[in-house]
């Protein structure tokens, strides 16, 4: 008979990465009298792999607890979705950044200008076929919850 597992043991890597972004984001916060330090390219591209890991993560939550439970599945295939949302601002904020040429876009037919450039930019052609396998257009397009006056 096997015991069940503690929740302060589950998911230890789920927990590291966690930990590791709640202290990234706390060295990110200025010091008294510092300037806050912006984005840069590396920060983005890193940022970007921690989601699309997330996105599969959940992609394969939603579907593994669709078949017992299709509301909970649904709401996880919904963050998901959002989850893809925020991936592609990260991916556009990356191009608008310093040190790229402006309106550079991934263009599948020319490799971009090497690291971190062709991993972001791979990474994310990769993860949009896969998330556009699954999801009709009018799903990824962004939802707002402002009112429009």
């Amino acid at each position: 008979m096997t015991s069940p597992t503690l929740p302060d043991d589950a998911h230890p890597y789920l927990r590291a990465a966690s930990a590791g972004i709640r202290h990234h984001a706390r060295a990110l916060a200025p010091s008294d009298g510092d300037l806050p330090k912006p984005g840069d390219r590396l920060h983005l591209d890193v940022l970007h792999a921690h989601l699309t890991a997330l996105l599969q993560l959940l992609d394969r939550l939603a579907d593994n607890t669709r078949p017992p439970h299709p509301a909970a599945g649904r709401h996880l295939a919904t963050a998901h979705t959002r989850l893809w949302q925020a991936t592609s601002e990260v991916h556009a904020a990356f191009h608008l950044l310093p040190g790229l040429p402006q309106g550079d876009a991934c263009q599948p037919e020319r490799l971009p200008e090497g690291p971190p450039v062709l991993t972001i930019c791979q990474r994310h052609l990769a993860a949009g076929h896969v998330v556009r396998r699954k999801t009709t257009p009018t799903d990824l397009r962004p939802h707002t919850t402002a009112c429009v006056r």
